[in-house]
Order: structure tokens, then C-alpha cells, then sequence
């Protein structure tokens, strides 16, 4: 008589919960454009989704602490003119998020701790690269300012956020629409799916393929779902890989080993409505005095439903094995670092004491001035008032002029930021 092997795993009985009622976020009006993205971003601070808007692109930002009816009136962030197809929070300064639109742009934003009075307008930096509409965007896992982008132009660009240059523009890699793009685990190469029905890893440095045509798989899992999008979430911690159907009511979650069969079916969450997007919060925003171990951010119509995963634990001690260090919010790198060929894994924290979120850090972009390669400057040419009716004045009067203007604007805007934490701290009864 045989006896079935029950494989041993810690994973075995994940327990998904929605939160309740007044843990939600009410009345958002999600997007209703037909892309394969989440919609939604969510990191410790902040909870961001995609609304739709009149007059150009918006997104709407959440303090994940505000919950129940979000007002009709709630500033959004709209600087787009065609509609948000994509947004990022930066994993290395949680109040920086980037956004990428069907006006071929990517926005880099930055959000304060207080919800603003007014919607946001002025995005820190625009970069502006590609000639169709801009569906995807990445940050870099361990380098400082690294930002990816993919358009339906089949082109990539590696951005240097700090100075809004362009460092690798990859045009000629991929022959048609580029479905996914992600990193690996220190941000030395990328993987992209494409609508040719090949899988590249490429080396963006070097700006070449490295292994493309994977014919075989190592394990193969039939899906029992419709032709939705499955949005994937990986979590190097657990080594578990959730799938969620866009249009799917579900979450399915597996657990992934080094040996045969690779790939273990763990259990599925299912609720009655589906999902429009979904959000995966990083290890760090979790709470671990209750074993969770993931937690979504499910998109409905008008409304967005944190389901927490937890495994039951009966001890309230912090459980090891559940929470190895995980990549916290410090860079290892430097942008111009990893440019020129470094590469190093995230930097690690703990979180036994729990984590909790640091105060708003200010991300300076420092442009180079292309005046500062203008061509040699001409004599000037004076006319008199019978030539020209005025007195023309030099390219350098008027470039000395705006100079000037740029740098009074900056010290103003830096004066209202100023006030305005200054006003979050009274009104908060911390000053």
C-alpha cells in the first residue's frame, strides 16, 4: 500500500483576507483605458492609481492611513496630456514616483507627506525620448535615479533621473511591441517579453542579447483562466510568484524551488468581483507582528480592497524564517557607478523592530545647461532706430536675464515648500 509524500513547506496554508469595510478606499474613479498595466502603485507611505481625467492624464495619491470616501475634490497629480498608461514608486525614496504616458513623456514626481491643497502640476522632470506612447516603466533595484522605460515605438531608454539624460536608448533589440520589461535582482540585466513570442535578457550596457528563444521551459503550469492579462508579482524573499488575472477574480500563488518540478501550486484567493489592476506592496510595508507576508491592493470600479496574505502562526514572537532581510531603501549605487560597469546587490535591513518609513527626502535633478556648448558668440549689431525701430539686444544679455529669472524661481519654490511643511507640522501639532 503506497502512502502519499505531502511535501513540506512553511507556505503550505498562505491564508488571503480582505480587510474590512473602513479599511478600504471609496469612491476613485479607476481608469477605464484598455492597457496591460497595474493601474496601481502602493509602497509604506503611499497608495497611487490611475483616475480617469478630463483634458490630458491624471493619478491620484493616497496617505495609505487615509482610508474610507476619498473626496471628488482630492488633488490629483496631472501634468500629462494624453492619458497615464503607467506609474512606479522609486524604491529608493518613497515619495518620488514616476509616470508614463501616452503622450510619448515620462514624468518624475515628487510628493509631499501632507496632502497637498491643489492638484500637483510640476513634475520634477519630464523626459522626453520616444516617438509613441510610453506603456512601461522600471526603476533600477540597487542604483540611485536609474529609471527604465519602454514605448509601442520598440524602444527602451535608461534614464539618468539626476540629470535627466538618456544613457542607453536600446532601438534596435526588439521587432514589435514590447510587452513586459523588468530587472534582475542587482540591475546588471533586464528580461522583456514582446509580441514576436520571444523572451530576450539583455545586457542594456553593452546594449546587446545575451539569451533570447527559450523553447523549452523547466515546468510548465496550464491556468485555468480566461484570455485576461495575468499581472505577475514575484517576491525574492519567499521565493513565491503570485498571478492575477486582470478581469480575473483570483489570486494564485506559487511557491518556486531549485528541484523538480520547480514550480509548486500553493492555493488560490477568490472573491466575488474582479479585478481592474492590482498593487503589490514591498516586504518592508508589511506587518510582521501578524505574519504577513504579502498584501494586494485590488482595483475595483470605484473602489480599491487591501487583501493582506498572512501564514497562521500561533506565537507572537518575530518569526525568522518568515522575514529575511530584505532590500531597503538605500541605494548601493550611485548612478554614474553603475553606468560605468559597476553592479552590487540591494542593500539589506531587517525587519524585526518593524519598519518605518523616513521623512521626505528632496530629489534635485541638475541639468546640463546646453548653453554651456552655445556656439561662439557673433559681434554685436546695433540698429538704429530708422532700421529697426529699437536697439537689438545681445543673445547673452538675454540669456544672463533668464538665468537670473530661473534662479529667483527656484528660491520661491523652495520658500513654498518650506511654508508648506512648516503648515503640515503646525496643523499636525508637531511644531
Amino acid at each position: 500500500m503506497s502512502r502519499r509524500v505531502v511535501r513540506q513547506s512553511k507556505f503550505r496554508h498562505i491564508f488571503g483576507q480582505p480587510v474590512k469595510a473602513d479599511q478600504m478606499y471609496e469612491d476613485i474613479r479607476v481608469s477605464k483605458i484598455t492597457w496591460d498595466s497595474s493601474f496601481c502603485a502602493v509602497n509604506p507611505k503611499f497608495l497611487a492609481i490611475i483616475v480617469e481625467s478630463s483634458g490630458g492624464g491624471a493619478f491620484i495619491v493616497l496617505s495609505l492611513s487615509k482610508t474610507g470616501r476619498v473626496d471628488k475634490n482630492h488633488p490629483t497629480v496631472s501634468g500629462h496630456t494624453a492619458p497615464v498608461l503607467d506609474i512606479d514608486w522609486c524604491p529608493h525614496n518613497d515619495n518620488v514616483i514616476a509616470s508614463a504616458s501616452d503622450d510619448t513623456t515620462v514624468m518624475v514626481w515628487q510628493i509631499p507627506d501632507y496632502t497637498p491643497i491643489r492638484s500637483i502640476t510640476e513634475p520634477i522632470v519630464t523626459l522626453e525620448g520616444h516617438s509613441k506612447r510610453v506603456g512601461i516603466i522600471t526603476w533600477h533595484p540597487s542604483a540611485r535615479n536609474i529609471l527604465l522605460s519602454a514605448g509601442s515605438d520598440n524602444v527602451i531608454i535608461i534614464w539618468n533621473v539626476g540629470t535627466g539624460e538618456a544613457l542607453f536608448t536600446l532601438d534596435e533589440l526588439h521587432s514589435d511591441l514590447i510587452y513586459n520589461v523588468c530587472w534582475n535582482y542587482n540591475g546588471s540585466l533586464i528580461t522583456t517579453t514582446c509580441k514576436d513570442k520571444k523572451v530576450r535578457v539583455i545586457d542594456p550596457r553593452k546594449q546587446e542579447i545575451v539569451a533570447s528563444n527559450f523553447e523549452e521551459p523547466i515546468a510548465l503550469q496550464e491556468m485555468d483562466t480566461s484570455n485576461g492579462v495575468l499581472l505577475p508579482f514575484y517576491d525574492p524573499d519567499s521565493s513565491i510568484v503570485y498571478l492575477c488575472g486582470k478581469g480575473d477574480s483570483s489570486i494564485r500563488y506559487f511557491e518556486i524551488t531549485a528541484e523538480p518540478p520547480y514550480v509548486h501550486y500553493l492555493s488560490t484567493f477568490s472573491s466575488k468581483e474582479p479585478q481592474r489592476g492590482m498593487g503589490f506592496m514591498p516586504k518592508r510595508g508589511l506587518d510582521v507582528s501578524k505574519c504577513e507576508i504579502a498584501r494586494f491592493f485590488k482595483l475595483h470600479e470605484r473602489k480599491c480592497e487591501p487583501i493582506v496574505m498572512t501564514v497562521p502562526r500561533k506565537s507572537e514572537l518575530f518569526q525568522d524564517d518568515l522575514y529575511p532581510d530584505t532590500p531597503g531603501p538605500e541605494p548601493a549605487l550611485e548612478a554614474e557607478e553603475w553606468f560605468s560597469g559597476q553592479n552590487a546587490d540591494p542593500i539589506l535591513v531587517s525587519l524585526r523592530d518593524g519598519y518605518v518609513p523616513i521623512k521626505n527626502r528632496e530629489l534635485k535633478v541638475t541639468k546640463k545647461n546646453i548653453l554651456d556648448n552655445k556656439p561662439p558668440t557673433v559681434p554685436r549689431r546695433s540698429y538704429s532706430s530708422c532700421e529697426s525701430g529699437f536697439s537689438r539686444v545681445s543673445l547673452d544679455d538675454l540669456l544672463e536675464e533668464i538665468k537670473c529669472l530661473r534662479a529667483t524661481v527656484e528660491s520661491q519654490e523652495k520658500r513654498i515648500s518650506n511654508l508648506e511643511n512648516q503648515l503640515h507640522e503646525l496643523s499636525n501639532g508637531t511644531a
